[in-house]
């Protein structure tokens, strides 16, 4: 049986909600600088992510209240955001290339067989998500987020080793929330940071700010 409680539920909406924070800055700030497929992309893996951790979230509050057992919104969770991770990494990466088929060319297609194969495919979107925006700190002469956007790929990478432990001991999933809401609490920060500082204004492919 689960051991899941009300206000352990309640704080599984918390990375949720600065992931979405973080994609929606970025979103904004990076529109212009991505073509049609990359921002289709990346919000499309945006919209996955944030879907998918919204749904576990909501099965362990139902779990926890009470209410009912939806194993499906469980069971999709690494399918649908591990998908989402590839997508918005594949968008990110056409972002810094002209030819965007060159982006295409660098990300292999998913294929999916087991639990593994997602936590792969998540930590490599996600991977190459943080790669780009390192490169984007580094062109804003902010190469000290670097150690914030580390972090957060550090905090994802415990992420998918916790994802192998047995979940149905409550300290396993406290655990489990305390590192997911640092990895992406810094990684809010560290896009936060980079907005602040020009990112909506820097031309990526020119080298230079407005």
């Amino acid at each position: 049986m689960n051991d899941f409680s009300i206000s352990m539920a309640l704080v599984d909406y918390i990375p949720v909600i600065l992931f979405f924070f973080a994609s929606a800055i970025l979103m904004r700030d990076l529109y212009n600088q991505m073509t049609k497929a990359a921002f289709a992309l990346f919000a499309a893996g945006s919209l996955n992510i944030t879907i998918a951790g919204a749904l576990k979230a909501t099965w362990k509050l139902l779990y926890a209240a009470g209410v009912c057992n939806f194993e499906a919104l469980d069971h999709m969770f690494f399918p649908v955001q591990s998908l989402g991770f590839l997508l918005a990494g594949a968008g990110m990466l056409m972002m810094l290339f002209k030819n965007p088929n060159k982006a295409l060319a660098a990300v292999a297609p998913p294929i999916f067989s087991g639990t593994f194969v997602f936590v792969g495919l998540m930590v490599a979107g996600l991977g190459i998500m943080d790669a780009v925006l390192c490169i984007l700190a580094v062109k804003l002469k902010k190469p000290w987020v670097i150690a914030l956007l580390t972090l957060s790929f550090v905090c994802s990478l415990g992420m998918g080793y916790l994802s192998s432990q047995d979940f149905a001991e409550a300290s396993m999933n406290w655990i489990a929330e305390g590192v997911n809401v640092v990895g992406q609490g810094t990684l809010l920060l560290s896009v936060v940071l980079l907005d602040k500082n020009g990112l909506a204004d820097l031309k990526i492919h020119r080298g230079e700010e407005v």
